[in-house]
């Protein structure tokens, strides 16, 4: 129901799972390994996979902490689209990697929830995108004590949120690992 056209394709996008970003994330290894799952279940159902790395002046490119994590294999054909902005969209490629495959459909998982992954939702969506968060499969690190909620309050927040998020022809919504079924999207 994407509002771009000729867009009928679906893509995972895989945001932020590096080194530095996860290493002290909340619920990191089961995270993770949903997000595996995703992955081998996006391309055996011959949906693309966008994966997102970013860099800055502390995540340095071409470091440890910017290597995306090793659970996690990128395929020799899946883009690759470098950032340094929370909405993966702003200052990328982004768009024209979506637009080529005629992608109107994002699927999202990955880290930090509080930024990167709710700037990139908001960023599809506003955009046209029809944008799913995939509930179990995305994570953050603890800000309590920059005054922040915890870990699970946030994911849970952003769970919410996002489950009624709505505009006009487009639909946004979440989705666990286990029930998001690629073959029907």
């Amino acid at each position: 129901m994407t509002t771009l056209e000729n867009r009928p394709n679906t893509a995972l996008l895989v945001i932020d799972v590096q080194n530095g970003v996860v290493a002290d994330a909340h619920d990191r290894n089961r995270v993770v390994a949903n997000i595996g799952d995703l992955v081998d279940r996006a391309r055996a159902a011959g949906v693309d996979v966008v994966w997102v790395q970013h860099h800055d002046d502390g995540l340095i490119r071409d470091s440890e902490g910017w290597d995306l994590v090793p659970e996690l294999d990128r395929g020799d054909a899946e883009s690759l689209v470098h950032k340094s902005y929370g909405d993966a969209f702003e200052g990328t490629e982004l768009e024209k990697v979506l637009a080529a495959r005629g992608i109107g459909r994002v699927i999202v998982a990955g880290a930090q929830t509080d930024q990167c992954v709710r700037c990139t939702l908001h960023g599809a969506f506003t955009r046209g995108y029809d944008a799913t968060l995939v509930s179990d499969a995305h994570t953050t690190s603890d800000l309590t004590r920059y005054g922040a909620p915890s870990p699970e309050e946030v994911i849970a927040h952003t769970n919410l949120y996002w489950q009624y998020q709505v505009a006009p022809g487009r639909t946004a919504g979440t989705v666990s690992t286990a029930e998001l079924d690629f073959a029907s999207q």
